[in-house]
Protein backbone atom coordinates (compact mmCIF):
# COMPACT_ATOMS: atom_id res chain seq x y z
CA UNK A 1 0.00 0.00 0.00
CA UNK A 2 2.94 2.56 0.78
CA UNK A 3 4.75 1.68 -2.23
CA UNK A 4 1.69 2.36 -4.34
CA UNK A 5 1.38 5.88 -2.40
CA UNK A 6 4.78 6.49 -3.20
CA UNK A 7 4.68 5.82 -6.75
CA UNK A 8 1.65 7.79 -6.88
CA UNK A 9 3.06 10.95 -5.33
CA UNK A 10 6.22 11.00 -7.46
CA UNK A 11 4.08 10.56 -10.57
CA UNK A 12 2.21 13.73 -9.27
CA UNK A 13 5.54 15.54 -9.04
CA UNK A 14 7.06 14.59 -11.89
CA UNK A 15 3.88 15.50 -13.89
CA UNK A 16 3.94 19.10 -12.29
CA UNK A 17 7.70 19.47 -12.96
CA UNK A 18 6.81 18.78 -16.59
CA UNK A 19 4.10 20.79 -16.40
CA UNK A 20 6.16 23.89 -15.40
CA UNK A 21 9.16 23.56 -17.75
CA UNK A 22 6.28 23.25 -20.63
CA UNK A 23 4.85 26.51 -19.24
CA UNK A 24 8.08 27.98 -19.64
CA UNK A 25 7.61 30.54 -22.55
CA UNK A 26 9.84 30.78 -25.18
CA UNK A 27 10.75 34.23 -24.29
CA UNK A 28 11.86 33.88 -21.10
CA UNK A 29 13.63 30.85 -21.99
CA UNK A 30 15.68 33.35 -25.06
CA UNK A 31 16.05 35.82 -22.66
CA UNK A 32 17.53 34.08 -19.71
CA UNK A 33 20.05 32.79 -22.00
CA UNK A 34 20.95 35.93 -23.54
CA UNK A 35 21.04 37.13 -19.76
CA UNK A 36 19.05 39.82 -21.19
CA UNK A 37 18.71 41.82 -17.16
CA UNK A 38 22.47 42.02 -17.19
CA UNK A 39 22.48 43.08 -20.07
CA UNK A 40 20.02 46.15 -19.91
CA UNK A 41 21.62 46.61 -16.55
CA UNK A 42 24.49 48.26 -18.66
CA UNK A 43 24.42 52.10 -19.86
CA UNK A 44 25.89 51.13 -23.44
CA UNK A 45 27.54 48.87 -26.12
CA UNK A 46 30.11 49.79 -28.54
CA UNK A 47 31.60 47.63 -31.39
CA UNK A 48 33.15 47.78 -35.32
CA UNK A 49 31.08 46.19 -37.54
CA UNK A 50 32.37 45.37 -41.08
CA UNK A 51 29.23 44.33 -43.40
CA UNK A 52 29.70 43.25 -46.78
CA UNK A 53 25.86 42.62 -48.42
CA UNK A 54 25.68 41.27 -52.10
CA UNK A 55 29.57 41.15 -53.01
CA UNK A 56 29.54 44.88 -51.84
CA UNK A 57 31.20 46.64 -48.44
CA UNK A 58 27.91 48.59 -47.08
CA UNK A 59 29.26 49.51 -43.73
CA UNK A 60 32.69 49.76 -41.78
CA UNK A 61 31.65 51.92 -38.34
CA UNK A 62 31.96 52.16 -35.19
CA UNK A 63 28.51 51.58 -33.29
CA UNK A 64 27.41 52.72 -29.95
CA UNK A 65 23.92 51.45 -28.93
CA UNK A 66 22.50 52.94 -25.76
CA UNK A 67 21.04 49.18 -24.12
CA UNK A 68 17.70 50.37 -24.15
CA UNK A 69 17.70 51.11 -27.79
CA UNK A 70 16.70 54.50 -26.97
CA UNK A 71 19.93 56.30 -28.74
CA UNK A 72 22.91 55.32 -31.02
CA UNK A 73 25.72 56.49 -33.16
CA UNK A 74 27.02 54.70 -36.01
CA UNK A 75 30.93 56.72 -36.96
CA UNK A 76 32.04 55.66 -40.38
CA UNK A 77 35.31 55.25 -41.06
CA UNK A 78 35.28 58.68 -43.14
CA UNK A 79 34.51 60.71 -40.51
CA UNK A 80 30.50 60.39 -41.49
CA UNK A 81 27.95 59.91 -38.55
CA UNK A 82 24.38 58.87 -38.40
CA UNK A 83 22.65 59.49 -35.14
CA UNK A 84 19.62 58.35 -34.07
CA UNK A 85 17.61 59.75 -30.93
CA UNK A 86 14.09 57.88 -29.98
CA UNK A 87 12.51 58.43 -33.63
CA UNK A 88 14.97 60.89 -35.36
CA UNK A 89 17.55 60.20 -37.49
CA UNK A 90 20.08 63.11 -37.91
CA UNK A 91 23.29 62.93 -40.48
CA UNK A 92 26.40 64.50 -41.31
CA UNK A 93 26.71 65.78 -45.00
CA UNK A 94 29.83 63.47 -45.91
CA UNK A 95 27.67 60.26 -45.15
CA UNK A 96 28.45 57.19 -47.61
CA UNK A 97 24.92 56.71 -48.86
CA UNK A 98 22.20 59.24 -47.97
CA UNK A 99 19.42 56.99 -50.15
CA UNK A 100 20.13 54.35 -47.32
CA UNK A 101 20.45 56.84 -44.26
CA UNK A 102 16.68 55.94 -42.61
CA UNK A 103 17.31 51.86 -43.64
CA UNK A 104 20.74 51.82 -41.85
CA UNK A 105 20.09 53.99 -39.11
CA UNK A 106 17.60 51.56 -37.77
CA UNK A 107 18.51 47.64 -39.52
CA UNK A 108 21.74 47.05 -37.57
CA UNK A 109 21.11 48.74 -34.55
CA UNK A 110 18.10 46.43 -34.40
CA UNK A 111 19.40 43.06 -35.67
CA UNK A 112 22.40 43.72 -32.98
CA UNK A 113 19.51 44.79 -29.93
CA UNK A 114 16.85 41.86 -31.37
CA UNK A 115 18.37 38.95 -28.85
CA UNK A 116 17.95 41.06 -26.02
CA UNK A 117 14.28 42.28 -27.43
CA UNK A 118 12.23 39.33 -27.31
CA UNK A 119 10.01 40.67 -24.62
CA UNK A 120 9.74 44.23 -25.76
CA UNK A 121 6.16 46.14 -25.05
CA UNK A 122 4.13 45.63 -28.99
CA UNK A 123 6.10 42.33 -29.87
CA UNK A 124 3.62 39.01 -30.84
CA UNK A 125 4.46 35.91 -30.22
CA UNK A 126 3.07 32.66 -31.70
CA UNK A 127 3.64 28.89 -32.70
CA UNK A 128 5.10 28.44 -35.49
CA UNK A 129 5.05 25.04 -37.19
CA UNK A 130 8.98 24.23 -38.34
CA UNK A 131 9.08 21.61 -40.91
CA UNK A 132 12.36 21.71 -42.08
CA UNK A 133 14.52 18.74 -42.11
CA UNK A 134 16.30 19.98 -38.55
CA UNK A 135 13.71 21.23 -37.28
CA UNK A 136 14.43 19.07 -33.75
CA UNK A 137 17.46 21.51 -33.63
CA UNK A 138 15.67 24.46 -32.50
CA UNK A 139 12.91 25.83 -30.66
CA UNK A 140 10.69 27.97 -33.33
CA UNK A 141 8.05 30.71 -33.14
CA UNK A 142 7.15 33.68 -35.05
CA UNK A 143 7.21 37.65 -34.15
CA UNK A 144 4.75 39.79 -35.04
CA UNK A 145 4.12 43.45 -33.70
CA UNK A 146 0.99 45.50 -32.66
CA UNK A 147 0.06 48.42 -34.57
CA UNK A 148 2.46 51.23 -34.21
CA UNK A 149 5.05 49.70 -32.70
CA UNK A 150 8.46 50.92 -34.42
CA UNK A 151 9.39 51.88 -37.72
CA UNK A 152 7.83 49.21 -39.50
CA UNK A 153 5.07 47.22 -37.58
CA UNK A 154 4.08 45.24 -40.53
CA UNK A 155 8.11 43.30 -40.28
CA UNK A 156 7.51 39.81 -38.91
CA UNK A 157 10.33 37.06 -38.17
CA UNK A 158 11.00 33.82 -37.83
CA UNK A 159 13.32 32.95 -35.04
CA UNK A 160 14.60 29.97 -34.22
CA UNK A 161 16.85 29.35 -30.66
CA UNK A 162 19.20 26.76 -29.96
CA UNK A 163 17.20 23.55 -28.23
CA UNK A 164 19.92 23.23 -26.05
CA UNK A 165 20.98 26.35 -25.14
CA UNK A 166 18.17 28.27 -26.13
CA UNK A 167 20.31 30.97 -27.76
CA UNK A 168 18.98 32.55 -30.81
CA UNK A 169 20.55 31.28 -34.04
CA UNK A 170 18.78 32.56 -37.30
CA UNK A 171 15.94 34.98 -37.47
CA UNK A 172 13.79 35.02 -40.79
CA UNK A 173 12.25 38.03 -41.83
CA UNK A 174 10.96 40.72 -44.36
CA UNK A 175 11.81 44.41 -44.26
CA UNK A 176 8.76 46.36 -45.35
CA UNK A 177 10.50 50.19 -44.67
CA UNK A 178 10.73 50.36 -48.44
CA UNK A 179 8.05 48.67 -50.04
CA UNK A 180 4.35 46.89 -48.85
CA UNK A 181 4.31 43.17 -46.97
CA UNK A 182 2.80 41.90 -49.79
CA UNK A 183 5.93 42.62 -52.19
CA UNK A 184 8.02 42.20 -48.99
CA UNK A 185 6.86 38.24 -48.49
CA UNK A 186 8.48 37.56 -52.13
CA UNK A 187 11.91 38.36 -50.96
CA UNK A 188 12.14 36.95 -46.91
CA UNK A 189 15.73 36.91 -45.84
CA UNK A 190 17.31 35.40 -43.05
CA UNK A 191 19.84 36.38 -40.12
CA UNK A 192 22.33 33.71 -38.68
CA UNK A 193 23.89 34.64 -35.31
CA UNK A 194 27.05 33.18 -35.12
CA UNK A 195 30.26 32.54 -33.01
CA UNK A 196 28.91 33.94 -29.54
CA UNK A 197 31.43 34.98 -27.30
CA UNK A 198 31.10 36.24 -23.78
CA UNK A 199 31.81 39.77 -23.23
CA UNK A 200 31.93 40.24 -19.23
CA UNK A 201 29.57 37.17 -19.18
CA UNK A 202 27.28 38.19 -21.32
CA UNK A 203 26.75 36.26 -24.85
CA UNK A 204 27.23 38.29 -27.66
CA UNK A 205 27.24 37.06 -31.47
CA UNK A 206 30.60 37.95 -33.08
CA UNK A 207 29.29 36.76 -36.48
CA UNK A 208 26.30 37.65 -38.94
CA UNK A 209 25.35 35.50 -41.83
CA UNK A 210 22.67 36.75 -44.71
CA UNK A 211 20.50 34.00 -46.49
CA UNK A 212 17.75 34.15 -49.11
CA UNK A 213 14.83 31.88 -46.70
CA UNK A 214 11.98 29.54 -47.99
CA UNK A 215 9.14 28.14 -45.56
CA UNK A 216 9.75 24.48 -45.33
CA UNK A 217 13.18 25.13 -47.06
CA UNK A 218 15.15 27.22 -44.52
CA UNK A 219 18.18 28.50 -45.79
CA UNK A 220 18.73 29.34 -49.76
CA UNK A 221 21.87 31.75 -51.02
CA UNK A 222 24.03 33.66 -49.12
CA UNK A 223 23.63 36.73 -49.70
CA UNK A 224 25.92 38.79 -47.58
CA UNK A 225 27.68 38.59 -44.04
CA UNK A 226 29.23 40.85 -40.93
CA UNK A 227 31.91 40.23 -38.54
CA UNK A 228 31.90 42.35 -35.11
CA UNK A 229 34.84 43.19 -33.37
CA UNK A 230 36.57 44.99 -30.27
CA UNK A 231 32.74 44.83 -28.49
CA UNK A 232 32.48 46.36 -24.94
CA UNK A 233 30.35 48.06 -22.30
CA UNK A 234 30.62 51.40 -22.04
CA UNK A 235 30.14 54.38 -20.38
CA UNK A 236 29.14 57.57 -22.54
CA UNK A 237 28.74 61.38 -22.42
CA UNK A 238 25.23 62.32 -23.06
CA UNK A 239 26.53 65.04 -25.44
CA UNK A 240 27.88 62.13 -27.61
CA UNK A 241 24.21 61.84 -28.96
CA UNK A 242 24.39 65.64 -30.16
CA UNK A 243 24.38 66.39 -33.85
CA UNK A 244 26.63 68.82 -35.06
CA UNK A 245 26.01 71.88 -36.53
CA UNK A 246 25.72 70.77 -40.02
CA UNK A 247 23.58 67.64 -39.70
CA UNK A 248 20.82 67.39 -41.48
CA UNK A 249 17.59 65.41 -40.25
CA UNK A 250 15.32 62.72 -41.91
Amino acid sequence: MKTTTLLLLFTILFSSCQQRVKNISFTDRVAKAHLTKDFLQREAIQFDLKLEFGGTDRINAKMTLLTNSSKAVIAYSNGAKIIIDQNKVFYSPSIPNKAAVRFDAYTWSYFFLFPYKVNDPGTIWTAYANTEKNNKNYLTEKLTFASGTGDAPDDWYVVYANAKSNLIEKAAYIVTLKSDKEEAEKNPHVIQYLDYKKIDGIPIATKWIFNGWQEGKGLTDELGHATLSNIQFIKVDPNYFEPGADFKTI
